[in-house]
């Protein structure tokens, strides 16, 4: 991923310094493991870890590969120049290239999760901040993008952490799902390494031995974490989506923090453009464009192919990095939002009382006026609210079948907004605790 949209610790799992030091330790904690079992000599394998503070040679060993065409044997070879060739000469002893690769690849994704999940606990606390601070500043809801009934800004922050709150459970299943590791050999079988190795090496590492692996870990597994990075992704965009909204000049009921010097058009200087939200909206494409190719890795030939391993090596560290700074961003952006409160009851007022039209059908009923013609009335009454932006309590108080039918105290205390915010507080204990 490009500078632009990284962040440097989950840059660093994906460097190749990085990548190599857990192969290293990857042979290293099987070479422990094979002496262990009088498979190899214990002084070969305590040669091995000689190499423990070497900061291995990413040039040398891409010089190598060069002739070898071959990454592993290229990283085996560099070894070896530096633990001495006889005594590396068990390293690798009865292993494929996948007990490395695969483990490795894991390895890296539940460091990934682990940054992941600390960003989603970041966000899931500004959600909490701003949900708690506007728990009850009345703003309308909408469906369709219409105006529907009255809801609280507390409860529009409220469900979205609802939802982090959901990926997070989400992500730590997925984590769950890619901490396996095998060292079990050439098409998985252990003929040539015991599993013994395979659970040392994976105790070592904080994984789990994988249940049964082919000459690859089954990739069903990452499949599942490239999902939930993507429904992560989704769930940012509709954050993003309901702030770009929020800050449109005929709405401004919140906005993004303009910064001191911040300029929002090249051409129009009035502009303050939603630029962090919409860049939330691209960010998210990005992480969801790697959930077809990670279940199309599932289906490999036989015990195995490479045709996963071009994937994985653009996948991994791109919707990682991605989803770590949109989620990093988006934290920012609602613990920096602004929030208007009066705009929210100018736009609710736009169309004085209409919201409240539910309220005077449901009562019309309970007074035993028949749904057809109750809804018949209000709407007659609505539809001139509409197009006149007359006041619809006025108009149902001027309409002589809904006196009839309700009087006019009761038509008057339809229009009580506390009505619709009754329940704030039950629906913040479910989402919040008690």
């Amino acid at each position: 991923m490009i500078p632009r949209y990284s962040r440097p610790d989950m840059v660093a799992i994906w460097e190749p310094a990085t990548k190599f030091k857990i192969w290293y330790e990857i042979e290293a904690h099987a070479c422990d493991a094979m002496a262990d079992l009088g498979v190899i000599p214990r002084e070969n394998a305590d040669a091995v870890w000689k190499a423990k503070d070497v900061e291995f040679d990413v040039a040398r060993i891409d010089e190598i590969e060069a002739v070898t065409k071959h990454d592993v044997i290229a990283f085996l070879t560099h070894l070896a120049e530096h633990v001495g060739s006889d005594e590396a000469r068990f390293v690798h002893q009865g292993m494929t290239s996948s007990d490395v690769l695969d483990t490795c690849l894991n390895v890296q994704l539940v460091r990934a999760a682990d940054i992941l999940l600390a960003d989603l606990d970041d966000l899931l606390a500004a959600l909490k901040k701003r949900a708690l601070e506007h728990k009850n500043t009345v703003r309308v809801g909408r469906s369709h993008g219409i105006h529907a009934e009255p809801t609280t800004m507390g409860l529009t922050f409220a469900r979205f952490y609802a939802e982090m709150d959901r990926n997070r459970d989400r992500l730590r299943a997925a984590r769950a799902e890619v901490a396996t590791g095998a060292i079990s050999g050439a098409v998985g079988t252990f003929a040539n390494v015991d599993p013994a190795v395979e659970e040392h090496v994976c105790a070592k590492l904080g994984l789990t031995p994988e249940t049964i692996s082919t000459q690859v870990i089954p990739r069903d597994r990452h499949a599942m974490f490239f999902a939930v990075l993507g429904v992560i992704a989704s769930s940012i965009e509709n954050v993003a989506i309901e702030i770009r909204h929020m800050q449109r000049t005929e709405v401004l009921e919140g906005a993004e923090f303009f910064s001191m010097g911040q300029k929002g058009s090249s051409a129009m200087p009035h502009k303050k453009n939603p630029v962090l939200t919409e860049n939330l909206t691209g960010l998210a494409r990005l992480v969801r464009m790697s959930v077809i190719p990670a279940m199309e890795n599932v289906a490999l030939w036989h015990e195995r192919d490479i045709s996963h391993s071009s994937v994985e090596r653009a996948i991994g560290p791109d919707t990682t990095i991605t989803l770590d700074f949109a989620l990093a961003r988006l934290t920012g952006v609602i613990d920096k939002m602004l929030v208007f409160p009066q705009n929210m009851l100018d736009n609710m007022n736009k169309f004085p009382g209409l919201v409240m039209s539910q309220r005077v059908l449901l009562a019309l009923t309970q007074a035993g006026v028949s749904r057809e013609d109750a809804y018949a009335m209000v709407q007659r009454n609505a539809l001139k609210v509409w197009e006149e932006r007359v006041d619809f309590r006025e108009q149902l108080l001027a309409d002589d079948d809904v006196v009839a039918a309700l009087g006019k105290d009761a038509i008057n205390e339809k229009f009580d907004m506390d009505y619709h915010t009754k329940h704030v507080d039950t629906i913040f204990a479910r989402v919040f605790g008690a």
